[in-house]
């Protein structure tokens, strides 16, 4: 039985209705507005008021009673617990936060308070070490295997244009920290003014010709290994953006900055789905946040290897990558 037949407690009427394989098989609603009790919602009756909840657990033999009541409500919650102090059902309160954009929402005990978590990182305890020893082994096995290559693309680089070999820029990691990002150098030497950050476009007259092709094959990525074994970034992640871009999306996208809820990765479930290379619209980076928050809710090792593999197999070349 649900007591709150308003809009969240026909949300969550509707959520249980389509997830059948739970077995939960709704009786009505309750609820205190007059206007409600005796009508259909949802295809469930309105019972009545709240104040009817013990009559209507003997009647229609409940089980479970969940109360979909705004958090302003503590006072009415508080009074049908009491009335059902008698009562062995489960109770369960659903409250109405699910209107906005939770990030691993859970509950959480600490210090013996029961803390309702809205927007957390998953790297805590066990899966923070499970991912520190993920990285640093596989980043270390990396290097180890396509040193030769890196050494062929520095020499590549060197004499392709001039200027060092590596690119270093400042961007936002874990926490919105700023770190130091490596990657081989594609572009001649040039200066952009008041600091802007211009994103390299199709037929960009910067990118030199070995600078496209590494571009291209996201082979000017490498370096970012060593960024791994420093700690600073992740093999998998949300893709670390310019400090410039995210002090420009972080006020047209609401939940941008909680892409920094995890160390940035070198290739990410945005990437291998096609959110890589210019974002020249709005919507191009809301899809890319958007890959990045799921990432972040359903983060398993499972699915930092899928991500991996699929990486290897499909992800290197994109065409959106200039």
């Amino acid at each position: 039985m649900i007591i709150g037949a308003g809009s969240q407690g026909q949300s969550v009427a509707q959520n249980l209705q389509d997830a059948d394989w739970t077995g939960l098989e709704i009786v009505g609603f309750l609820d205190d507005s007059e206007s409600l009790q005796g009508q259909w919602v949802k295809g469930l009756q309105v019972l009545g008021s709240a104040s009817k909840t013990n009559l209507v657990i003997q009647q229609k033999h409940v089980d479970e009673v969940w109360l979909a009541l705004p958090l302003r409500a503590e006072v009415r919650v508080k009074e049908i617990l009491y009335d059902l102090r008698h009562s062995t059902v489960t109770i369960r309160f659903v409250p109405g936060i699910f209107g906005y954009r939770l990030l691993n929402h859970s509950v959480t005990d600490v210090a013996g308070m029961a803390v309702m978590d809205l927007s957390t990182s998953p790297m805590v305890g066990l899966n923070r070490i499970i991912k520190a020893v993920e990285d640093r082994m596989l980043a270390l096995f990396i290097l180890i295997l396509i040193s030769p290559l890196l050494a062929i693309i520095a020499v590549g680089v060197k004499f392709s244009s001039s200027g060092p070999v590596l690119f270093k820029q400042r961007r936002h990691g874990w926490d919105g920290k700023p770190i130091t990002v490596y990657k081989f150098r594609t572009m001649v030497m040039h200066c952009e003014d008041d600091g802007k950050i211009t994103q390299a476009k199709k037929s960009d007259s910067r990118v030199t010709k070995l600078g496209a092709f590494l571009r291209r094959t996201s082979l000017d990525e490498l370096p970012q290994f060593f960024n791994v074994l420093q700690g600073r970034m992740s093999i998998v992640g949300p893709r670390p953006h310019a400090i410039a871009h995210n002090e420009l999306y972080k006020d047209q996208i609401d939940d941008y900055m909680k892409r920094h809820k995890v160390k940035p990765g070198i290739t990410g479930w945005a990437q291998i789905n096609g959110w890589r290379g210019e974002t020249d619209t709005l919507d191009k980076m809301k899809k890319r946040v958007e890959y990045d928050l799921y990432y972040i809710e359903n983060w398993s090792l499972w699915f930092d290897l899928k991500i991996i593999t699929k990486t290897m197999l499909t992800g290197f070349v994109g065409k959106n990558a200039y």
